[in-house]
């Protein structure tokens, strides 16, 4: 067997490209953690313990694109240490469907997960438009029973109603961290409403919100989408009147909740001023299961035995 004889130079040139190699990771590595501006602030704030939780309320309920939905949420929650998620789902109990999800994305100690049931007076039936009554009533209800019992009076956090099927860019939830004690922050919602966009419409300096520019019943004391605004608990404390209600017109939840803990003066807005849209009222098509349902009529399915 011939005898391979490595020189001290071939062994210098080769660990001078290895650490070269490992600078050039180290450096890629380095850059994708940190991302963008606002989110190395975030974590900044985060390991400075300053950052303020913020609670987000997410009634959910089961449907063939339940987990998707979900599943497309968790992501924001992985990127974001300072929010935790209230799943409450609108059934007789708790799911393993949404628990697992929960767990596999690692937010078990960041999540709660309740349960309660909408009167079958108030759900939807058939093919009913998802406006023709109020949805999600009694899980935010519950949700607030919850953080009115939970939540640390002691340090500063922010409730933001989440509906599953809209969509969120990250920096949403920095400008939410802004807002202050005892205020409803506010911003614009896009594809809402008619309109490409739904916006407060602001004072000179953009310090305070002077009106809204909704198409759709103008008139509403606060006309804003429920993905427009979040709020200071400690309002909620003081506040223990402040509850959804079945008891109000269509487009009236967000006045509802709204009229118990702020007034337009009051409103905090955000996102530059409100120029900027951090958020956009997405929703899922129907699912076609035409397929499935045939399978169903032959006592077979697609996803037997899997979870979807």
């Amino acid at each position: 067997m011939s005898e391979v004889r490595i020189r001290p130079r071939q062994v210098l040139v080769l660990i001078i490209v290895f650490l070269v190699i490992l600078m050039m990771v180290h450096r890629n590595g380095k850059r994708t953690c940190q991302g963008p501006d606002f989110l190395q602030a975030m974590y900044a704030e985060q390991q400075a313990d300053t950052l303020p939780t913020i609670y987000a309320v997410t009634p959910t309920y089961s449907r063939p694109a339940q987990k998707a939905e979900l599943t497309r949420l968790s992501h924001l929650f992985m990127l974001l240490p300072h929010l935790h998620w209230i799943i409450i789902e609108d059934a007789n109990v708790t799911t393993p469907l949404v628990r697992n999800l929960l767990e596999r994305a690692g937010l078990g100690k960041r999540s709660t997960q309740l349960n309660i049931k909408t009167p079958p007076e108030f759900k939807l039936q058939g093919k009913d438009p998802n406006w023709i009554k109020p949805r999600g009533v009694e899980q935010r209800n519950l949700a607030l029973t919850w953080l009115r019992s939970h939540a640390d009076v002691d340090r500063h956090s922010i409730v933001f109603f989440m509906d599953d099927d809209n969509s969120y860019s990250t920096e949403l939830f920095a400008e939410m961290s802004k807002i202050q004690r005892g205020r409803v922050g506010v911003w614009p919602v896009g594809l809402v409403g008619g309109l490409m966009v739904e916006r407060p419409l602001l004072n000179e300096d953009r310090s305070q919100v002077m009106g809204f520019n909704a198409a759709w019943r103008p008139e509403r004391p606060f006309p804003i989408d429920m993905a427009a605004f979040a709020i200071s608990m400690d309002l909620f404390l003081r506040n223990p009147q402040a509850l959804f209600s079945y008891e109000v017109q269509r487009g009236y939840q967000e006045s509802e909740i709204l009229r118990h803990l702020t007034t337009r003066e009051q409103l905090q807005p955000l996102a530059n001023g409100c120029r900027d849209v951090l958020v956009w009222h997405t929703r899922t098509e129907k699912t076609k299961l035409n397929s499935e349902d045939a399978l169903l009529r032959q006592g077979k399915r697609s996803d037997a035995g899997m979870e979807v």
